[in-house]
């Protein structure tokens, strides 16, 4: 069995033991009335005397509503508050939205975003008289906070889906939903919320310029990206037992090797996620699978080990004289390097290197020796809003290598190439990150029109 599937095996396995250690209230005695009685969430129901049949039913359909309900008890839906409604929803999202691996998902802290508004304005609320213009009243909060049209978009229907689980679970009534499902979303150009910019492939030139200002991990990073148009995420996660290297391109004679991630954006579908890494990702990709097969390629604690190491490479200082190498390293920091990028600290090495490469003209830059908190008093409004334009026209984010990628593997090889690349069922989600060519048309109209 391969390194592969071993380690989904266990992930199932661990799964499965967990569902059998879960602990079930057994039933008890109760002398003074002479009933059987189950505790669940510190209430006592009361099933039935010994020796009647219908008290082990009575008691087995409790455990199973109680369990399906998250191990929570009936509400009452006429005095149910949203601020309630949404404590019972957390406890299924946290048991919902889950991993293997991590034990969290970005769908979780995506909800997380959006109650906030709800429960800012209605906590104390009944849910059943949480009706539409409600809802249109936190879609206009939402607004407020400065996010784009279709983000509010999503974010109301998240809200709708809390409301959609609660019909299931009977502590909301169906109309409630029914009357939700009437507000529109918002279209473009109808609504004082704005468009987002839409992502294009970042230019060569400004992603070969922060090589200098990153570490070799994130720069391997960039590269895979690059050669391979899977998702940051994807990157972040690899390990070298998700790689399958006895995949041979018999016609072009070349060894391509497979990578499945254990976790991708579509897993919860049931779809399978194949990355492809040729031989230039191959040859990036070589120096990080030294390592146990179960370890993450790209570690920040090593990035930061290397760093270190080169600092004391160019050190001046005698050893007799001043600090010797980890004698200055404190027993509980506030902050230490983990073993394996995230999707937001991959973001900020290169939103880092980004700043060192095109630094901001004076005065908005930061002088030698001033710390970001002296930085940022220093600046006027006026100058920490052309700091902000500075910034937005000369940094880039990693998505932006996934465009890279489709736009060119669309030119080469076609939209249906592109598509199986880039792990899309849709050839229409494909046109989405690939940029079309159009110099053909361009020559085409030079000649005929």
């Amino acid at each position: 069995m391969s390194n592969v599937a071993s380690s989904r095996l266990q992930g199932r396995r661990h799964a499965k033991d967990s569902s059998r250690n879960r602990r079930v209230p057994s039933l008890r005695f109760h002398k003074a009335s002479g009933q059987n009685y189950v505790v669940l969430n510190g209430k006592a129901i009361y099933c039935g005397r010994p020796g009647d049949p219908a008290t082990e039913p009575r008691y087995h359909q409790a455990i199973g509503e109680w369990l399906a309900a998250g191990q929570q008890l009936p509400a009452d839906p006429t005095t149910l508050t949203v601020k309630e409604l949404l404590a019972r929803f957390w406890t299924h999202a946290e048991q919902y939205y889950r991993t293997l691996t991590d034990g969290r998902i970005k769908e979780l802290e995506q909800y997380r975003l959006a109650l906030r508004p709800l429960k800012e304005l209605y906590a104390d609320t009944p849910a059943a008289d949480f009706g539409p213009r409600a809802l249109k009243a936190v879609r206009l909060k939402m607004i407020d906070m400065g996010w784009c049209r279709p983000y509010v978009n999503k974010q109301v229907n998240r809200i709708r889906h809390v409301f959609k689980w609660a019909v299931g679970d009977e502590i909301v009534p169906g109309s409630v939903l029914y009357a939700l499902q009437a507000v529109p979303g918002l279209r473009r150009g109808r609504s004082d919320a704005s468009e987002p910019e839409a992502v294009k492939p970042v230019p060569i030139e400004r992603v070969e310029a922060i090589q200098p200002f990153v570490s070799r991990q994130v720069w391997a990073m960039i590269q895979l990206q690059l050669f391979t148009a899977a998702r940051a995420g994807e990157i972040a996660q690899m390990r070298p037992c998700d790689i399958d290297r006895q995949e041979q391109d018999l016609t072009a004679g070349t060894r391509v090797w497979v990578y499945s991630p254990e976790q991708h954006k579509t897993a919860w579908h049931g779809h399978k996620r194949n990355i492809y890494i040729g031989p230039r990702a191959q040859r990036v990709l070589a120096p990080f699978l030294l390592r146990d097969p179960q370890a993450y390629c790209f570690s920040p604690a090593e990035a930061e080990s290397d760093r270190r190491r080169r600092l004391h490479e160019k050190r001046t200082t005698p050893l007799a004289c001043g600090n010797v190498p980890g004698s200055n390293v404190k027993d509980d920091p506030e902050w230490s390097a983990g073993d394996r990028y995230t999707t937001d600290s991959y973001r900020r090495a290169i939103a880092r290197a980004c700043d060192q490469a095109f630094p901001p003209p004076e005065p908005l830059a930061k002088r030698e020796g001033e710390t970001n908190e002296e930085w940022q008093t220093r600046l006027t409004a006026e100058q920490k809003s052309e700091l902000d334009t500075w910034q937005k026209a000369h940094r880039w984010h990693p998505h932006q290598l996934r465009h890279n990628a489709a736009t060119e593997l669309r030119k080469e090889f076609g939209i249906e190439a592109a598509r199986i690349i880039l792990g899309h069922r849709s050839a229409a989600i494909t046109e989405v990150y690939a940029e079309k060519d159009e110099q053909q048309a361009v020559e085409a109209m030079a000649q005929v029109g």
